[in-house]
């Protein structure tokens, strides 16, 4: 997904374990709808007005309605001015005035604002870099339940560098953000359950949490269920439901996917197997830099006909991957 701003910009290497290592802070997530929590909220039914044009991108229609009721000290918009102008959107970007707007709804507990000027604080937009000091205001906003807050605050205890190294801190907070719907969270937490780091091994547990987070179109999900789904660990055995989900992540563009189906596609196991297609998503998954010699046999062993095929197939799927691609 792509959201206006990107989220907090970890540097550092993750150090809990490889599957963990694998997942990034994901982008900011969009503005909630304002909560009635000022009188003109609470009294004006148009008070949504401002983020409805927002989400429409009507940006200077939301740009003047939060411009109003930011004079009335609504939080909310003001919250949302700070949005606009952090990113250019119906206004000139100007990071000085969005780091205004954001500490005036910040100083009315507005969480989004905190979780803002965090991000502001870590990626030096308004001032230097200063990673304590977004830290604290994660944890500011971590505390009034932000979702986003709480996952990037668990992966700084995973990391053990501005913080001393917990793993059961941050699976406290991975369990507010998943449970709140943050896939990445539930990505993260599925995977210390997995493991038994920071909370008792449980393999249902993970598989629950990665079956959510594989749903919400964490593509590292899907490749962990589908691996879940084949080896029948923590949930029912299926070898054809693990290759539909790896078929999900193979178009989403994961070479550990492509790999996977194709194999399965060589094999026959979870669906019938079919070298044109097994041949192609090899080719694809090769391209992306996941090798495989086993399948290398296999395509040394197809006819022409078969190897010609696969290979217009597949080039026609990575042309229209780079055609859409950002």
């Amino acid at each position: 997904m792509t959201w206006p701003r990107a989220a907090l910009m970890l540097s550092l290497a993750l150090v809990a374990s490889p599957a963990l290592a694998q997942s990034r802070p994901p982008a900011s997530p969009p503005l909630p709808p304002p909560a009635p929590n000022s009188q003109t909220a609470a009294v004006d039914p148009n008070a949504d007005v401002a983020y409805g044009a927002y989400q429409r991108g009507y940006f200077l229609t939301a740009f003047n309605e939060a411009s109003r009721r930011a004079q009335q000290n609504d939080a909310a918009a003001m919250t949302l001015l700070g949005e606009l102008y952090a990113n250019g959107l119906g206004v000139g970007r100007d990071d000085v005035k969005a780091a205004q707007w954001y500490k005036m709804a910040a100083a009315q507990g507005n969480r989004d604002a905190l979780f803002a000027l965090a991000m502001f604080a870590f990626e030096g937009r308004a001032g230097a870099n200063n990673p304590s000091e977004g830290a604290r205001l994660l944890g500011e906003a971590a505390k009034l339940g932000h979702p986003v807050a709480n996952y990037n605050l668990g992966l700084l205890y995973l990391q053990g560098q501005l913080f001393a190294q917990d793993f059961g801190r941050a699976a406290e907070l991975f369990k507010v953000a998943a449970n709140a719907g943050n896939p990445e969270a539930q990505y993260a937490l599925a995977t210390m359950y997995k493991e038994g780091r920071g909370v008792a091994k449980d393999l249902k547990q993970a598989a629950l949490l990665m079956a959510r987070a594989s749903i919400a179109g964490n593509v590292d999900a899907m490749v962990e269920f589908a691996i879940i789904q084949f080896n029948g660990q923590g949930t029912e055995k299926s070898e054809a439901a693990a290759a539909e989900t790896f078929l999900r992540a193979a178009r989403r563009g994961s070479p550990i996917a492509q790999n996977r189906l194709a194999r399965i596609l060589m094999a026959g196991r979870g669906m019938p197997a079919d070298p044109v297609e097994a041949v192609k998503w090899h080719t694809i998954a090769k391209a992306a830099g996941a090798g495989d010699p086993e399948l290398d046999v296999f395509v040394s062993k197809q006819s022409p006909q078969v190897r010609e095929a696969a290979d217009k197939a597949a080039k026609k799927w990575m042309s229209t991957l780079a055609e859409v691609a950002p």
